[in-house]
């Protein structure tokens, strides 16, 4: 930061490129609203309702780089096909007066191979229990393709009207099981040592730098632990963070934790809703869930801000503008968030359980949130992602999940 002054949350400001017209950014999470690869009104819906609800930027969850790199098959990937309807809904979002980014990514080890008719990628091989089938390992070749498309995402979203690209290193997603000790096996130069760990994800963010040459903000999302022993930890992460810097080819860090692959409920904190879960899962996911689901899905005590802690040690260590993610749920966390040197805090699923809360927040700082961290909201990610206690029938369609038209 540029001042010892405080900022105002809620007032306007910069990130990269890019004005503001607050500090509140809806996170990613994905919506599970597209349809066949391609956007939905209910998926410009869902992202326009934030706008309206006074956030300064709402993000669009999961763009997949490649399609094998998507981690439910209907998902959006960077096609020429998908373009109107990203184009649509940039627009949609910018009449509210918000700023839209796409978050861009290759799911790899975490990816659906049977969705996407193709195996997996890994930094080495790896057997992936709830798709039950093994990831391949990633050759020099793939490394290359992917960085490159990621380059040739951002170079689209620019062409689609985004105001930002969020790069996603975390959560073991390709990028982030390169950077993890525990599932990266390799011995060539993209293995062993940190560095050498690290340097996947560091060209993947040179290309996306260079594709955008400034014209949108680049956010880097990365862990600062899988939450598994042997896994990256943070440690680890303030080093990297410091050679992201040191590249200059990220305009802002959001620092998350978790492994979707290995300990998803780690990022999320609270309940893990098990029978949820198992309700929506085909078999023999279904009979998994219920025999083993308590060691996969394990619950962690919920408090606001729970990922502060860890998130100020990468504070003290760079100055690059960084996003606080975790337990974003009142006025006062927000403003502990400022005084603590972030510059911008991430919401998500406060949101989904008011998407109209940072105005009530403008109005009334003392606006409590209802989200009570259930979490029953994860499974509804492959059905329409929204907070189960409220009744959408009234502001949305009945028939979440499925096409109400595609947006061309």
């Amino acid at each position: 930061m540029t001042t010892t002054e405080t900022p105002d949350v809620l007032a306007p400001a910069r990130l990269g490129p890019l004005e503001l017209r607050n500090r509140v950014i809806k996170a990613a999470t994905y919506e599970g609203l597209s349809h066949k690869s391609l956007v939905t009104k209910d998926l410009v819906d869902f992202h326009v309702a934030y706008a309206k609800g006074g956030v300064g930027m709402t993000t669009v969850a999961y763009c997949a780089v490649a399609k094998e790199g998507r981690t439910d098959r209907h998902q959006i990937h960077w096609t020429d096909e998908a373009m109107p309807g990203l184009r649509a809904l940039t627009e949609a979002v910018h009449a509210e007066g918000a700023a839209v980014s796409a978050q861009i990514g290759h799911g790899g080890p975490v990816a659906n191979p049977k969705g996407n008719g193709a195996p997996a990628l890994s930094p080495s091989r790896h057997f992936h229990a709830t798709t039950i089938s093994w990831a391949r390992e990633a050759t020099l070749d793939d490394i290359r393709r992917v960085t490159e498309a990621h380059a040739e995402a951002a170079r689209r979203a620019v062409d689609a009207g985004f105001d930002a690209v969020e790069v996603h290193l975390g959560h073991n997603y390709l990028a982030s099981s390169f950077l993890s000790p525990k599932i990266n096996h390799r011995t060539d130069a993209y293995g062993g040592s940190l560095k050498n760990r690290a340097r996947f994800a560091r060209e993947i963010m040179r290309a996306v730098h260079d594709a955008v040459g400034g014209r949108i903000a680049v956010i880097a999302k990365m862990n600062m632990d899988d939450g598994v022993p042997g896994g990256f930890w943070l440690d680890e992460a303030i080093p990297v963070t410091q050679w992201l810097e040191q590249d200059g080819t990220v305009d802002a860090l959001e620092m998350t934790a978790g492994s979707s692959l290995l300990n998803p409920m780690y990022l999320f904190k609270g309940d893990a809703p098990l029978d949820d879960f198992s309700a929506i899962m085909p078999q023999p996911i279904k009979l998994g869930v219920k025999l083993v689901g308590k060691r996969f899905l394990r619950s962690y005590p919920y408090r606001d801000g729970y990922l502060l802690e860890d998130a100020r040690q990468i504070r003290a260590a760079v100055k690059l503008p960084m996003i606080l993610l975790g337990g974003i749920t009142t006025k006062p966390v927000m403003d502990l968030a400022m005084r603590e040197g972030f510059e911008f805090v991430a919401m998500a699923r406060a949101l989904l359980r008011e998407p109209d809360l940072v105005n009530r927040m403008h109005d009334d700082a003392t606006t409590p949130s209802l989200c009570i961290h259930c979490n029953k909201c994860m499974p509804t990610n492959f059905t329409g992602t929204r907070c189960v206690l409220v009744d959408r029938n009234t502001t949305r369609r009945e028939t979440w999940g499925k096409p109400a038209g595609y947006v061309s």
